[in-house]
């Protein structure tokens, strides 16, 4: 489970003008508006990262107001959202470490979400069919959700001084094609789907005649990719039609994932589309401040905020890998 809620110590305080109630906390590489006076530089905090989506319990109810949700989704609770407060961003929720007395002993770092009985929040990604779930996702076959920078700023420092590639987050649905023993399977984020032309997530598989091309292909291999177009996160891209662009292939045989480059000349072989690149080099230097300014921008063609990039080590994708989102983007998301 990704780590949603952590113990973790205030970096330092920031005044907000003509603001005598409120000020900025920075925790990690986030900023929550918070009461003036609620945290001092030092002080260990409690903090919710943004998508958190909290049970109702007596503590939160501050929040029932702004966050309170209720869907078939997602069930009850309060869903934790980049806003902008007095002119600044409040990206996540940081309460006193004593508003939590079952957490006393517990050090900076340390993972509550499952004690909090926090989960992910999930929108609803598709009001298109699908496709009929038959199972879990098969075991070996790899998922893929990237961590966002601010909550592992040390990723900077290990990319530093190596080669990079950076790429658009296209906003849409991932889904996954296998190819394994002979047989070709799908999946969504989570479940396996049933074979079936008219699913979803069977689209790329039929449209680019995958099952014929992959046992040629002669290889065991898992490709992910974010399907985007009408009817999934309302068409950002403002597509006419379903495409699938591939961001991730992994050789199952070996667990080995495959380098940028590699990914390329397989989807061109493969004749499917690549995640679209935006920057490559030889010598990674960003900093976070830089990095948040380059995920600014629009989709081409829509002209609507892109959700973000993801930033990448070209040669070992897995090694350094993160996303970086827009906060224009999310601060317009519903």
């Amino acid at each position: 489970m990704r780590s949603l809620v952590t113990i973790q110590r205030v970096k330092k305080i920031s005044a907000i003008a003509d603001s005598d109630f409120l000020e900025t906390v920075h925790v990690m590489g986030w900023q929550c508006v918070t009461k003036k006076g609620e945290f001092h530089e030092g002080d260990l905090g409690v903090y919710f990262e943004v998508d958190s989506f909290i049970p109702v319990e007596p503590r939160y109810e501050f929040l029932r107001k702004s966050s309170y949700r209720e869907n078939a989704d997602n069930g009850t609770g309060f869903r934790i959202r980049t806003a902008k407060m007095r002119g600044q961003l409040s990206q996540g929720l940081i309460l006193p470490i004593s508003s939590f007395p079952e957490f006393e002993g517990l050090n900076e770092g340390d993972d509550v979400t499952e004690k909090l009985r926090v989960k992910k929040w999930y929108i609803p990604e598709t009001s298109t069919a699908g496709g009929v779930i038959i199972g879990e996702r098969p075991s070996g076959i790899p998922t893929s959700d990237e961590i966002r920078i601010q909550s592992a700023l040390e990723l900077l420092e290990k990319l530093t001084g190596r080669p990079y590639y950076i790429t658009t987050k296209m906003d849409g649905t991932s889904g996954t094609v296998y190819h394994m023993n002979g047989q070709v399977g799908c999946c969504s984020r989570n479940k396996e789907i049933k074979d079936d032309p008219g699913a979803l997530y069977w689209m790329p598989v039929y449209k680019h005649d995958l099952k014929e091309k992959l046992a040629g292909f002669g290889k065991n291999i898992s490709l992910i990719g974010e399907i985007c177009g009408p009817g999934i996160q309302k068409n950002k891209l403002r597509l006419p039609n379903i495409e699938w662009y591939v961001f991730d292939i992994v050789d199952l045989d070996t667990g080995r994932c495959i380098p940028y480059d590699e990914i390329c000349e397989i989807c061109g072989t493969l004749k499917i589309n690549a995640v679209p690149l935006e920057e490559r080099g030889e010598s990674f230097a960003y900093s976070l401040e830089t990095l948040l300014e380059k995920a600014k921008g629009k989709y081409p063609g829509s002209g609507l905020d892109k959700e973000g990039i993801v930033v990448r080590d070209i040669n070992r994708p897995k090694s350094v890998s993160f996303k970086v989102l827009n906060n224009e983007f999310l601060l317009k998301e519903e």
